[in-house]
């Protein structure tokens, strides 16, 4: 990195690498890796799409493989298509800088900013005071099986998307009335209704520099009233994928003298910066699916867990949807209210004095505890109402739905009171995360 950008804050101005003139950038660019994970059908389709073409399918492993016979080879596969593409010239390097990207999907825009950020300044521990945080809680098993895959990995392709709170818009905004200064990277239509992004390589000293100084000024002990350790930059999609990052830096840096610590490019994670308060943003809840259980005992297993943590909790069954919203309004102000689904039935479960802030922490607690004395069980977080009610009614499954939390809370949130439970919420359904596009060089 220059020395000119040099910063105190965890900023690096990485070295990208970008599909060559010619590739099919629709074919290229693949959902976040951790979508989709219950539905076959969507990978498969993404096979038929790609094809033989060069794409960032061959250079990651969707989480529906994780740990599955073949898990080996296909790792195997994506470090020599890694090499393959470098070596080739599929992937080109397009010098320091970062890239402005733009994403509209379902009617809604947001702007955000390709930058590295330094591992050094990211600590997921509960408690932590660094610069970098988790939003919600790590699950430290879920890092082996992804760390099989980024160490010795050549290449790095983000779809971590990091939160700043810049309320007066003064770092990634103003870059949008510059960009006839820089170079058009990329304009298309994404794969299975990812919707459309573009894509500028923001090198210009004076832009660069305005990011840096911009990021600088968020920086501010009382921001929130009390003087708090600054939280800089929060998760907000793909925390495990930068844990991982984080863990695989930690495992080469002990290797490594003292010298060559400083800028190995291991030490950074390629991300996506997107302002909180961007009206692109919107924040929808992560649902549960519970799999290969008899519905009816869980549920009043469930109960008798909940009552157990809260003090009370009843379970109620509707007819229609529309009798079950109009008794949660009639509900006191406080009760937690958790709709859910199985098959030929439809109820909510009720605590009327949650030992949790929010809904998700009432759920999920019961159902950590749960879970672990359920032989065979399996939880998924979904996407979208409509895929709950699919796979929730099915024989041996049940779903639970859960409310969106406001998205100006959040750095607040974790200031005062750490880490949010896990799979709280999420920006946006799948189909809106992030595709991989931009790669960058992680090793030497």
């Amino acid at each position: 990195m220059s020395k000119k950008f040099e910063n105190n804050i965890g900023i690096k101005v990485p070295e990208l690498m970008m599909p060559k003139k010619g590739v099919d950038l629709t074919k290229w660019a693949v959902v976040a890796c951790d979508q989709y994970t219950s539905q076959p059908d969507y990978w498969n389709e993404c096979e038929r799409i790609v094809g033989d073409a060069p794409s960032t399918l061959r250079l990651m492993l969707p989480e529906i493989y994780l740990e599955k016979p073949g898990e080996a080879e296909r790792i195997a596969e994506i470090r020599k298509t890694m090499d393959e593409y470098v070596k080739t010239g599929i992937l080109e390097n397009r010098g320091e800088g970062f890239v402005f990207t733009r994403r509209t999907v379902d009617g809604k825009t947001r702007n955000g900013l390709v930058v590295a950020l330094d591992l050094e300044c990211y600590d997921y521990s509960k408690g932590s005071t660094t610069l970098i945080r988790a939003t919600e809680g790590t699950i430290v098993e879920r890092i082996p099986p992804r760390l099989r895959i980024r160490e010795a990995a050549t290449v790095e392709l983000p779809h971590i998307i990091v939160l700043i709170d810049d309320e007066q818009k003064t770092v990634i905004e103003p870059l949008a009335e510059k960009l006839d200064k820089a170079e058009q990277l990329y304009d298309f239509e994404l794969m299975q209704a990812g919707g459309h992004v573009e894509g500028w390589l923001i090198n210009d000293e004076a832009m660069i520099k305005g990011v840096i100084d911009g990021i600088i000024g968020l920086v501010d002990e009382n921001k929130y009233g009390q003087k708090m350790p600054p939280l800089l930059f929060a998760m907000g999609d793909g925390n495990h994928s930068f844990a991982t990052a984080k863990a695989n830096w930690e495992k080469l840096k002990a290797t490594l003298p003292e010298e060559e610590r400083a800028d190995h490019p291991a030490r950074y994670a390629l991300v996506e910066l997107e302002n909180v308060h961007d009206d692109g943003i919107v924040f929808e809840p992560i649902h549960r699916v519970i799999f290969n259980i008899n519905a009816p005992a869980f549920i009043e297993a469930l109960e008798a867990e909940l009552e157990k943590q809260n003090g009370n909790a009843s379970v109620q069954y509707f007819d229609c949807p529309n009798c079950m919203a109009s008794a949660m309004k009639e509900l006191k102000k406080g009760t937690h209210a958790i709709p859910f689904c199985m098959e030929n039935k439809l109820g909510m479960i009720v605590v009327e004095k949650p030992a949790a802030q929010l809904e998700v922490g009432t759920l999920q607690n019961a159902l950590d505890v749960l879970l672990k004395k359920t032989e065979g069980a399996v939880i998924d977080y979904i996407h979208g109402e409509d895929v709950v009610n699919e796979l929730g009614t099915k024989p041996s499954n049940m779903g639970f739905l859960l409310p969106p939390m406001a998205k100006g809370d959040l750095f607040k949130t974790v200031v005062f009171d750490g880490a949010l439970p896990r799979k709280t919420f999420s920006m946006g359904e799948a189909h809106e995360k992030r595709y991989y596009l931009e790669c960058r060089k992680i090793s030497k």
